[in-house]
């Protein structure tokens, strides 16, 4: 129930069930029939990756690739495309438009396996990313563009707001013009934690900055990136860095 879910996106019936077979031993697989049905399906369903060909009716896998990373909903799914042995063209225009891979058809499957893998692990290395590099001004997590923004956006937002005891995700939410759902699930995606835990860890980071440089004691610090209770905030902040605040200081 845990596994990565994967969307394949092929008008060929036989090969979408082959993938399935091939890859729900690991991965939990959800299939498509082309760009139009993948499209109604990948801002509500989120899977962890999108694997589509690139030569489908409708809309093929360039479309696909164009539409899900200039769409803030979707622009952080990792998407791989499947290519025509020949077509150098396709793998251009796929990866210009945002594809993170390609693999060319016929292929085997754990090359494709691997890729899935190198990938997913990948995200798990921006999380990484995300904890070590936001100390005390988060601008170096490397992502989309679209992504980026996004990111920049709401932690000025908290970093704006840091002393309101009051600040809600809906609030978040609402002036990155998401729903709470579809922020939920981004901000998972890019730093691996919850909008709650979000907001909280940028509470904390201003806090380390704040025991390192200033005079302030510890209670003072804890109201001043908005902790109204200084025992809760020694208790995450313990969670977070290893070390009491006061011994931290």
């Amino acid at each position: 129930e845990n596994a990565p879910l994967i969307l394949i996106v092929d008008d060929n019936e036989d090969f979408c069930n082959l993938m399935i077979d091939s890859l729900s031993s690991l991965y939990r697989v959800e299939k498509a029939v082309n760009g139009v049905a993948a499209w109604t399906l990948i801002p509500n369903l989120q899977p962890d990756m999108v694997i589509s060909d690139v030569m489908m009716p409708e809309m093929d896998g360039i479309q696909l690739a164009r539409m899900m990373k200039t769409d803030i909903r979707t622009s952080h799914i990792p998407l791989i495309l499947l290519t025509a042995l020949s077509a150098v063209e396709q793998k251009i225009d796929g990866l210009e438009t945002g594809a993170d891979d390609y693999i060319s058809k016929p292929f085997h499957m754990d090359v494709l396996i691997l890729k899935i893998r190198k990938l997913l692990e990948l995200t798990e290395k921006r999380h990484e990313q995300f904890n070590q590099q936001i100390d005390p001004s988060p601008s170096m997590i490397k992502i989309t563009s679209l992504d980026q923004k996004l990111i920049a956006k709401a932690i000025k937002y908290v970093e704006d707001n840091m002393s309101r005891s009051d600040l809600t995700v809906e609030e978040l939410s609402k002036e990155l013009a998401m729903s709470r759902v579809y922020l939920y699930k981004k901000l998972t995606v890019i730093t691996g934690k919850t909008p709650i835990e979000f907001i909280r860890v940028i509470r904390l980071k201003r806090a380390a900055q704040l025991l390192k440089e200033s005079q302030l004691n510890v209670s003072q610090v804890a109201y001043k990136v908005g902790f109204n209770n200084p025992k809760y905030f020694s208790r995450y902040f313990k969670e977070q860095y290893n070390v009491s605040p006061s011994e931290y200081k």
